[in-house]
């Protein structure tokens, strides 16, 4: 959990090509971080996110955007010699034919986002062991 917790040095690692702009703006480690990114879901749908993170529990980490309604939820349970990170993110979507678009591909699109990201710091992790 404190890696994922670490705004400064693990998350921007943890980055992919979708996020652009990232900035830590208050504290940078857990609760009481804020932080800004830009996060390009399709080449034409960017969003300007303005994050504040709390802990409401132990194992999960809530980013609730200050620009919108989203809100995304990291948890990390104990499993084996490691943990299992799980990620998900809600929000009030558009309505008519553009909100059912985006309620079909949005998920999708950020799962893949996630997963990528969660790629990234499984790699982080396996080079500094000591971060985790």
């Amino acid at each position: 959990m404190a890696a994922l917790a670490d705004y400064r040095d693990t998350r921007p690692r943890m980055l992919t090509e979708h996020f652009s702009e990232y900035e830590v703006r208050k504290g940078g480690q857990g609760a009481g971080t804020v932080v800004h990114w830009k996060l390009a879901a399709t080449s034409k749908r960017v969003r300007d996110c303005l994050m504040s993170v709390s802990a409401p529990r132990e194992g999960t980490l809530v980013e609730d955007d200050a620009n919108s309604s989203m809100v995304t939820t990291w948890t990390v349970t104990p499993s084996g010699d490691g943990a299992q990170v799980r990620v998900e993110t809600t929000w009030n979507g558009a309505g008519g034919i553009g909100g059912f678009f985006e309620r079909t591909f949005a998920p999708r699109g950020l799962q893949r986002i996630y997963d990528e990201q969660l790629d990234r710091l499984q790699a982080v992790l396996a080079a500094h062991p000591a971060e985790g």
